[in-house]
C-alpha cells in the first residue's frame, strides 16, 4: 500500500508522523472518511467544503488548497489501484512541543489513506442491525462545535465500547438534555407513519454528507422527511430505524436495546431508501 504524505507517496512501512505532532500529542487536527466509487471520490466538493471549515473552527491552516488535496487523493487511488474503496483524509497540527500551545506548531500535516473498511457483516444489510442506546453522552455543542471532525474521538470510542461489551454493532448517543444526537461514527434516522425523521444540529450531531444525500434522496421520492427532536421513547415507538455514514452508508436497524423495532425487520421505507442510495453513488 501506499500512502500520500506531505507531498509524497510512500510504502505504508515508511508513512510516519514525528511523535512530536501535535495530533499525535493530543489528537489536534481534523479529518475526512470519503467513499470511493467506480473510481469517483463520492460528493468530493461537500468533503473538501468541510474539512476545510473543520480546520478554520479549529483555527488550523491547511498547508494545500483543495485542488491540491483533491489530486493527492486522485494520486493515491491510481498508485493502489484502487476503483472502489474508502479514503482516509488527515490534516494535523504538525511538529510542535510538549504543552497544548498550537502556535509552536508552525506546520500541518497532510495525510491520505486509500483502502479498504467493512465496519458491520454484510448480513447486517439485509437482515437489520442490533443496536444499544450509550450510558456515554454526546459532547455538548457548548464544548465543541459538533460540525468540527476532529481527530479527538474518544467520546464516541467510549459509547463503541459500550456496544463491544454488549455484543452489537453501534450504540446510540443522547445529548446532555436526554435527547437522540446521533451514533458513534453514522447519523440517525426513524419512520413513523410514513414520514422520515432525523434529529437536528441543535441535538449536538456532526451534519453528516450521507445523511444530507439521504434526505435529498427522500425529497426526490416524495418521501416526507424532516428534522425533529427526538427522545428514546421515540425510538421504541418507531416503524423503521436506519443509520447513515460515510463508511456505514446506509443500515437499517431493527433491534434497540433488546428490543424490536416494530416487527423486527427491514422497513419498506428504509428498504427503499438503501436501493435507492445504492441507485445513487451509481450514477
Amino acid at each position: 500500500m501506499k500512502v500520500w504524505l506531505d507531498g509524497q507517496l510512500v510504502d505504508k512501512a515508511d508513512a510516519k508522523l514525528s511523535m512530536f505532532d501535535h495530533g499525535t500529542l493530543y489528537g489536534d487536527g481534523v479529518f475526512e472518511g470519503i467513499r470511493v466509487y467506480g473510481g469517483k471520490i463520492f460528493e468530493c466538493q461537500a468533503h473538501m467544503d468541510r474539512l476545510f471549515a473543520s480546520a478554520s473552527k479549529i483555527r488550523l491552516t491547511i498547508p494545500y488548497t483543495q485542488e491540491q488535496i483533491v489530486a493527492a487523493m486522485a494520486q493515491t487511488l491510481v498508485a493502489n489501484g484502487m476503483a472502489d474503496g474508502y479514503i482516509r483524509l488527515v490534516v494535523t497540527r504538525g511538529v510542535g512541543t510538549l504543552g497544548l500551545n498550537p502556535n509552536r506548531c508552525p506546520r500541518g500535516s497532510v495525510f491520505v489513506i486509500a483502502g479498504q473498511i467493512e465496519l458491520y457483516p454484510r448480513e447486517m444489510y439485509e437482515r437489520g442491525m442490533p443496536v444499544i442506546i450509550a450510558k456515554t453522552r454526546r459532547t455538548s455543542p457548548a464544548m465543541l462545535d459538533p460540525s468540527v471532525k476532529s481527530l479527538n474521538y474518544l467520546n464516541n470510542i467510549m459509547a463503541k465500547i459500550e456496544a463491544t461489551d454488549a455484543g452489537v454493532g453501534e450504540a446510540i448517543m443522547l445529548n446532555d438534555r436526554g435527547e437522540v444526537s446521533e451514533a458513534t461514527g453514522d447519523n440517525i434516522f426513524i419512520v413513523k407513519d410514513g414520514a422520515v425523521l432525523t434529529p437536528p444540529v441543535s441535538a449536538g450531531i456532526l451534519q453528516g454528507i450521507t445523511r444530507r444525500v439521504v434526505m435529498e434522496l427522500c425529497a426526490a421520492a416524495a418521501i416526507p422527511c424532516r428534522e425533529q427532536t427526538m427522545t428514546p421513547a421515540d425510538l421504541f415507538a418507531a416503524d423503521e430505524c436506519f443509520l447513515t455514514g460515510t463508511a456505514a452508508e446506509v443500515i437499517p436497524v431493527t433491534k434497540i436495546d433488546h428490543r424490536d423495532i416494530a416487527a423486527g425487520t427491514v422497513g419498506p421505507i428504509s428498504q427503499r431508501l438503501i436501493t435507492a442510495f445504492h441507485e445513487f453513488i451509481r450514477l
